[in-house]
């Protein structure tokens, strides 16, 4: 990719080079910097006005025309600098939308492997604190640090106009001040690299704690998590105090180094003006063109230690870029869903010393119903995870008709397969969001009112006031388990699936759900090749295949009737379950 630089490219390139892809606008940029320089130039015809005043000052000499022309100087200057001002931010506004929304994109489109390796507070942070670290660069600092270079640069040409020796001895500021920012800018470079690294733990862990609060106030764990987070708060404190001595230091160090340079420079200055070398009006002059050099190399220290964090930032946002993104488009349209799914000798590891599936084969067949069971930890998720590929085999295949489910593009892949899980996720919005979620067309209200009825979620929602209006609350906490799994049948209803997996669909549901619950499930298996997990050997005992998972291996395939026969453990489930459900 593009963004893959070599290790050793420093910071500030990794920095400019993300700037430059988000491809700024070149001839807003060159209508700000111009106006920078109109700023700059009507800023320097003043203090030759004054100097100009200073030798030569009378009062019969002040012209209402001066006057007006020194008040026009002023309100063009402020004019040139507002606009100047303004489409620099315009530019760094759209250089930081333009990064945020790469961002964003790029988050969407990454393989689940990559969020099984990152906290979501940590990519959240990388997506909030690191861009606004930028968007303060680019927005704030960038602009002052452009108009601040021009300000200097047109100062120092005609101060060595006006006195070359004097310019000179000036300019010994410079490496001072170099000395001073060069290792301090190294150290607060560390520093702002732990703070963020810091700053995205942190939000991990209050993301994660205030997104399961019911089970830490059910488990009495507020104490527990409110030492957990003070501990984050005070690292992220030390980080701040390390960040304020580097502050510290450098700014009185500039200060001194400025107001030693003013000292020199008008005691210096004081003496070639008693011998007649310099006009007062000169000496004058030169201050306020030193005063135009010194205003921005003040702000120049700010903008250092802006581009320390921002540097350390840009590596962070950087890394999310670099990282491999699923390809939805690549392979062909899947036309014919409803074909044999043939699982091939497949193996998979989440890692090489851990494997999770082993020679796994089966066939499940188009409109049958497919019954994957087995003790927990057997890797029956895990096989879903890669029907819907999540992940890539380590060995074997799977194969719809005759050819690799690989072949086909991923997007028409997952668009003929409807998945209801353990717990139908839900988000927050009204009913009718999370039913049509991630449809591609208008839904009717005939197709919500059919789908819910087949899904028996209809007599509930009609119970409440607003009806498919109604907000379910962050991850569906206003409804009952059932309600909320209700909701996720009408989803796959109305994406009208060919290929369906349940995982674990009724584990989670009290006696009554569970019936109702299933009767939805029927509706919704009708015609579909159909995958389902069970833990519950009575709802999976009329599958027209069981596959029996141990371990990563499959140690039986049949129908409930034979494995009953054959398969010993399968018969030890069975009796404990069924004589357990018989009430035996």
């Amino acid at each position: 990719m593009e963004l893959k630089n070599e290790q050793s490219e420093g910071g500030w390139q990794k920095f400019y080079r993300l700037m430059k892809q988000t491809k700024p606008s070149k001839w807003l940029l060159s209508i700000a910097l111009f106006m920078s320089v109109v700023t700059t130039v009507v800023g320097l015809v003043i203090p030759m006005f004054t100097k100009n005043l200073v030798d030569g000052f009378q009062l019969s000499t002040i012209s209402p025309t001066q006057i007006i022309l020194l008040a026009l100087v002023f309100i063009g200057q402020a004019v040139a600098s507002g606009l100047s001002i303004y489409m620099l931010n315009k530019v760094g506004q759209n250089v930081v939308a333009s990064l945020r929304d790469r961002l964003w994109k790029k988050l969407l489109v990454l393989p689940i492997p990559y969020y099984d390796q990152h906290r979501a507070g940590e990519t959240i942070s990388r997506m909030t604190n690191d861009t606004g670290v930028v968007k303060a660069l680019v927005t704030e600092h960038l602009p002052q640090f452009f108009t601040g270079i021009i300000s200097i640069v047109g100062s120092l040409i005609i101060l060595f106009l006006l006195d070359w020796k004097m310019t000179l001895l000036m300019l010994i500021a410079v490496p001072l001040t170099l000395l001073i920012l060069m290792p301090l800018g190294k150290q607060m470079f560390k520093i702002s690299k732990g703070l963020q690294d810091e700053t995205a733990n942190f939000t991990a862990l209050i993301s994660q704690v205030l997104s399961e609060v019911r089970l830490v106030k059910s488990s009495n764990a507020e104490k527990l998590e409110y030492e957990g987070g003070a501990r984050g708060i005070r690292r992220l404190f030390r980080f701040g105090m390390k960040e304020a001595k580097v502050q510290a230091l450098i700014a009185p160090l500039m200060f001194f180094v400025i107001m030693a340079v003013l000292v020199l420079i008008i005691g210096y200055g004081g003496m070639r003006v008693s011998t007649g070398i310099l006009s007062a009006g000169d000496l004058v002059a030169f201050i306020l063109y030193l005063f135009q050099i010194v205003m921005p190399l003040t702000s120049f220290t700010t903008f250092f230690t802006q581009l320390q964090k921002a540097k350390g930032a840009t590596e962070r946002i950087i890394e999310i870029l670099d990282q491999d993104e699923e390809d939805y488009r690549s392979g062909k349209e899947l036309t014919q869903p409803s074909l044999p799914i043939q699982v091939d000798h497949l193996s998979f590891s989440y890692n090489s010393d851990e494997p999770v599936l082993q020679d796994v084969s089966f066939c499940a067949e188009p409109g049958k119903v497919t019954a994957i069971v087995g003790p927990s930890g057997g890797g029956k998720t895990t096989l879903f995870s890669l029907i819907e590929r999540y992940y890539q085999p380590t060995k074997g295949r799977i194969v719809l008709g005759d050819e690799p489910i690989t072949d086909f593009s991923l997007s028409s892949w997952r668009s003929v397969i409807g998945y209801v899980a353990q717990e139908s996720p839900l988000i927050a919005g009204t009913i009718r969001e999370n039913m049509c979620y991630g449809m591609d067309r208008e839904v009717t209200n005939e197709e919500l009112e059919r789908a819910s009825k087949m899904a028996y979620a209809d007599p509930f929602i009609k119970d409440f006031p607003k009806g498919y209006d109604t907000e379910v609350g962050e991850r569906g906490v206003k409804l009952s388990g059932g309600q909320r799994q209700r909701i996720g049948i009408a989803r796959a209803l109305l994406r009208d699936p060919k290929i369906l997996m349940l995982d674990e669909a009724t584990s989670n549901l009290d006696s009554q759900s569970e019936v109702v619950v299933q009767k939805a499930l029927k509706n919704l298996m009708v015609g579909r090749t159909t995958l389902v997990i069970a833990h519950r050997l009575s709802t999976v005992v009329d599958a027209d295949r069981i596959v029996f998972v141990e371990k990563g291996r499959i140690t039986g395939i049949g129908t409930h009737e034979e494995l009953i026969r054959t398969h010993t453990l399968y018969r030890e489930f069975a009796n404990q379950q069924l004589r357990i459900k018989d009430g035996v």
